[in-house]
């Protein structure tokens, strides 16, 4: 299930709210810029698919997106528990960063949790199946996999070699709670 935990940014222990009910996600995303929805496949969508079959179950919505958003190139990610690098991909992104355009993920499969450190709070987000999450340009912000990551994402660019971590120093990410392994990871 899709979660969103927000707390003070000064606080792990406790957060502040938690929210499951889509629109209540999207309603409180949205009120700090960041685009959350829920998307289905036009069609269905196999194991092991190919990129171009998993672009094409959704390709309404990422030419909506590309329309509205100028986003330029489209990609999917799959990550499983058994990728040989998966805890350097991992530590790749625990730490605090911003990009200088928008990072936007659907989850196709399994999930992924991004925080993002907005206005003196952290918004927790966990991303599952069906969830699409814009998160802005410069929006100080984390990504998490677990230990045992499992997921398949669908990924657009403005320019995708532009696409890169600006790591701001700072050791908030460190200070709240990782994501444990996804149930999908035990079965994949």
């Amino acid at each position: 299930m899709s979660r969103l935990r927000i707390y003070e940014d000064t606080r792990a222990d406790a957060p502040l709210s938690t929210h499951t009910e889509h629109a209540s996600i999207a309603r409180e995303l949205a009120a700090v810029g960041v685009r959350f929805e829920q998307w289905e496949a036009s069609q269905a969508v196999v194991p092991g698919a190919s990129q171009d079959e998993v672009v094409a179950a959704y390709r309404g919505d990422i030419d909506r997106l590309m329309r509205e958003e100028g986003y330029q190139a489209v990609d999917v990610i799959s990550l499983k528990p058994d990728h040989p690098d998966r805890a350097a991909l991992r530590q790749k992104f625990l730490n605090e960063h911003t990009h200088s355009e928008d990072e936007v993920r659907f989850f196709v499969a399994g999930a992924g949790q991004f925080t993002l450190h907005i206005g003196g709070r952290v918004y927790e987000v966990l991303c599952e199946s069906g969830d699409l999450i814009g998160v802005p340009d410069r929006t100080r912000h984390w990504f998490d996999m677990s230990e045992s990551p499992y997921f398949v994402a669908i990924r657009l660019f403005t320019n995708k070699e532009g696409w890169v971590a600006e790591f701001t120093g700072d050791d908030i990410a460190g200070r709240f709670p990782r994501m444990p392994p996804h149930r999908s990871a035990e079965a994949a």
